[in-house]
């Protein structure tokens, strides 16, 4: 039985070690630096206490229980694909064929250290809420909201985190009656953050920032962050009393030390088939991966669920010999529920049209229910549905 190694415990490796599991075909190993999944689209909730942080956590042994693949908690350091060898912290692996999704590295920004990111560690979603919490008990503060790009590669940015961020906080400021004590400022240094999602989008997000009191600062390039300041290239600064920020991604450091070809971004380069380019049996998918498509593209965690359901079939048909290999760019597409906290918006685009529909109340039960959703069929439905349904 040949074994297929999947780096990395997020929604991309996770799918592929499911689906390869499922098959029945390959010893599966997937090696994780952290024992559970998390749950990124719903962790917008942990800073407003709609969530508490282990709620959008999946136990990687709860997942195990379902598709008994093996599972190493180590930390990759190295990858060397002529030798079919993976260095890690305490170990080195070997393997038939390779799966890469252990996501990627954040640009670096002079000054970073002073803003939080809900894209970030685990842990800093819960330092967020802290800073959430103390600014309500002072009772008045500056926060300001923003992300970044990465000019060599446009699908490496991810602004749909930031904007939810600020209407849940918007939402739990108006709830405390304290929303008229606080300035809240969305920054980027794109004109049209947002774009991505079409042009519905831009009219839509204007309104609502205006009808929440949402100042924009956009279009200007940051140089740096300062404890209590965003400072632009024309020498202006946003003071803040809590930053909160989403760097665009950038290649994993990891990538240096490995034989892997790379991007000028620093991301693996790939076939629509998700293999790494001029090497057998190696795949990369997810945030690590360089997509090609429209200038929209962009990276989502349902994105990376289907590169690794693309992955897995292709390991398959290429050790069966039967079949035709699929490819992740048929149907490029955005696709997600933009919540608010007290509703949401659903945003669509593929290469034929796009648009925005706002779903006021029922939006945001939507989200919630997808966050079930992500969870039990990642654990088994009818085993423990009525555990996760009621933590909901």
């Amino acid at each position: 039985m040949k074994h297929v190694l999947i780096l990395g415990g997020g929604f991309a490796g996770i799918q592929t070690a499911i689906q390869l599991q499922k098959s029945g075909k390959f010893k599966v190993t997937l090696v994780s630096d952290r024992d559970f999944l998390y749950l990124y689209p719903i962790s917008i909730w942990v800073p407003v206490r709609i969530k508490e942080i282990d709620e959008v956590k999946v136990p990687l042994t709860k997942i195990q229980k379902k598709y008994p693949f093996e599972i190493i908690i180590d930390t990759v350091k190295e990858i060397h694909a002529a030798e079919k060898q993976v260095v890690c912290a305490v170990q080195t692996l070997s393997y038939d064929y390779l799966v890469v999704a252990f996501g990627a590295d954040k640009m670096k920004h002079k000054g970073l250290e002073n803003t939080l990111s809900i894209c970030g560690k685990p842990e800093v979603a819960v330092a967020i809420r802290d800073g959430i919490d103390a600014l309500i008990q002072k009772g008045r503060g500056k926060i300001a909201i923003g992300f970044g790009g990465n000019p060599k590669d446009k699908s490496a940015v991810r602004g749909g985190p930031a904007f939810e961020l600020i209407f849940n906080i918007h939402n739990l400021l108006k709830k405390k009656k304290i929303r008229q004590h606080f300035d809240l400022t969305f920054f980027a240094p794109m004109d049209e953050p947002g774009a991505k999602m079409g042009k519905g989008a831009l009219p839509m997000l204007d309104k609502m920032f205006a009808q929440n009191k949402i100042a924009k600062r956009f279009g200007k390039k940051i140089t740096e962050f300062e404890p209590g300041a965003v400072v632009f290239e024309d020498g202006s600064k946003l003071e803040s009393d809590l930053t909160l920020f989403i760097p665009a991604s950038a290649g994993h450091q990891v990538l240096q030390a490995s034989d892997l070809p790379l991007t000028e971004a620093g991301f693996v380069k790939i076939d629509t088939n998700c293999q790494v380019e001029g090497i057998e049996n190696v795949y990369a998918i997810g945030d690590i991966s360089h997509m090609e498509g429209p200038e929209w593209i962009a990276k989502q965690g349902h994105v990376a669920e289907l590169m690794g359901r693309i992955a897995a079939y292709n390991i398959l048909v290429t050790e069966t010999g039967s079949g035709t290999k699929k490819h992740y760019h048929e149907s490029p597409h955005i696709l997600c529920v933009m919540d608010t906290g007290n509703g949401a918006a659903f945003v669509f685009r593929n290469t034929n049209k796009s648009f925005i529909i706002p779903m006021p109340f029922l939006g945001h039960w939507m989200k919630r229910g997808w966050g079930t959703y992500a969870k039990v069929t990642k654990v088994g439905i009818w085993r423990h549905f009525s555990n996760f349904i009621f933590s909901e």
